[in-house]
């Protein structure tokens, strides 16, 4: 019996597949743009700082509310995404950080007191996690699964962009301590950005769970290029759907392979702010003049650890897909690691001259180009990967929570703990940290490349051992139980 051949007008047309990319890639880079105002607003107060302090008289511990309050802020925005998120969509959450993101901007650039530039930040923090919950997990659902790794490191790159655009800002502005100037200027990409958001579709999944099938079915087809592709991808995302009625804490309280993917996504997160890079963007100057670095040049050697994260953040984008979140992450502990181990020991070892100079400003590049390799991405990729679609928006919220809330502590406390067990002592409990991070990164991180979010689910719900949820399933292979294992184990 002879099979017959594939009917030609079933076939994806190549130039509909590229154009179906190609808007895949425009939407997903317009929500980018939420990343970009997270770099922006994150990274312009370390440049800021010195001159905001000097004509507000804020001391230390005001100067640690001031940066710390974005956090703070952050992380109740990532809580408050989860209702937003659901009710009006991935977009809708966007827009309303813009909304957030353009307050913000007012009220820090005309601040006349220490109060007001809180409040300020305060707003800016609830925009960027709102950003921070909903535009991976929009990229996440609109990309298809050989580029989901790739485009959600792109996601990283801009903020990291970001960062950069709001130092080399503060450089600039920085000789005739423009700090206001440094602040305001940010209400240009906030205004690009709420108008990016208008213009994006909602997100197939979003839809789908909105009974809005029809929608679904024309961005799906819109972003993959093929109508027979649309509706098959369509058809695996109800059945999904249909499979995870109910809510993510009722998951939480049934299934043990999400407590354990939930638990997962908040140390990746907690340990990504552990591993010190936002301290460092935050304080670098302050680190910096306290060695003898003049105020200017200890901003720019602060642009020039921006530039650092950005280029290895655009190395990562070029490997994800290629070599696999979990090397990636394995290599970047290792090298953040020693690299503060041994800042820490050119700390206390109170080496001066020229030569001591070139070693900080070498071991702080190190540091971060090793953290941008693994530790910047992969985190924020894998917990949009890892969690099932009834719980999804609950484990991302909490993680993106669990990450501000972190990163709010350390940086609320740096100068005083600093103070307290000395520049080395603060280098070395963070190289600590990235030592710890490496081992959750060795037991516990699967490797999630090439898989969809469907099949990365079943496996999480078939409660296997967190390093094998990236594994192929072999129906063959499930004991007469019901419950699929994985063809090949991996050890460890």
């Amino acid at each position: 019996m002879t099979t017959a051949p594939p009917d030609p007008s079933c076939q994806p047309d190549p130039e509909s597949l590229r154009q179906g990319r190609q808007n895949a890639f425009l939407f997903a880079g317009a929500a980018g743009l939420a990343g970009l105002m997270f770099g922006l607003d994150t990274g312009v107060i370390a440049g800021a700082l010195k001159f905001m302090g000097a004509e507000l008289h804020a001391a230390d511990r005001a100067q640690e509310w001031i940066v710390s309050s974005l956090m703070l802020g952050a992380a109740g925005g990532s809580l408050l995404a989860i209702p937003v998120s659901k009710h009006r969509g991935r977009r809708g959450a966007m827009f309303y950080a813009g909304l957030l993101f353009l307050i913000g901007t007012a009220l820090c650039s005309l601040a006349p007191s220490i109060p007001v530039m809180i409040a300020g930040r305060v707003f800016l923090g609830i925009g960027v996690g709102f950003a921070s919950f909903s535009a991976p997990l929009y990229i996440a659902e609109i990309t298809e699964k050989s580029r989901r790794g790739k485009m959600i490191s792109i996601y990283q790159l801009v903020i990291t962009g970001g960062m950069l655009l709001a130092l080399l800002s503060d450089s600039l502005l920085s000789y005739g301590g423009h700090w206001r100037w440094m602040l305001g200027i940010l209400a240009v990409p906030t205004i690009i950005f709420i108008l990016a958001t208008t213009q994006v579709p909602y997100s197939p999944r979003w839809l789908a769970m909105q009974g809005r099938k029809h929608e679904a079915h024309g961005v799906l087809q819109k972003v993959r290029g093929s109508k027979q592709r649309a509706t098959e991808e369509l058809n695996r995302i109800e059945q999904n759907l249909k499979k995870t009625s109910g809510s993510g804490l009722a998951l939480l309280k049934s299934s043990p392979g999400f407590r354990k993917t939930f638990t997962l996504g908040i140390l990746l997160q907690m340990f990504q702010q552990l591993a010190g890079i936002n301290i460092l963007l935050y304080y670098a100057p302050h680190i910096l003049e306290n060695l003898h670095f003049s105020a200017q040049a200890a901003v720019w050697c602060t642009t020039l650890l921006g530039l650092a994260n950005m280029v290895a953040t655009g190395a990562a984008i070029l490997l994800i897909d290629r070599w696999g979140r979990r090397p990636l992450l394995l290599l970047s502990t290792i090298i953040a690691t020693i690299s503060l181990a041994l800042f820490g020991l050119l700390l206390f070892s109170h080496a001066g001259g020229s030569f001591a100079g070139v070693a900080i400003i070498t071991l702080l590049v190190v540091f971060t180009l090793g953290f941008a390799t693994g530790e910047g991405p992969i985190p924020w990729t894998m917990c949009t990967e890892i969690q099932p679609l009834q719980g999804r928006s609950l484990a991302i919220a909490c993680s993106t929570f669990a990450n501000w809330i972190t990163n709010w502590l350390i940086s609320n406390v740096f100068l005083s703990v600093m103070s307290v067990i000395g520049d080395y002592g603060i280098f070395w409990l963070l190289s600590g940290f990235n030592a710890v991070f490496f081992l959750i990164a060795y037991f516990l991180v699967p490797e999630t490349k090439g898989c969809s979010l469907e099949e990365i689910e079943q496996r999480v719900k078939a409660n296997l051992p967190l390093r094998e949820i990236g594994l192929p399933l072999s129906p063959s292979k499930s004991s007469g139980t019901g419950q699929t294992v994985p063809s090949t184990p991996q050890k460890g």
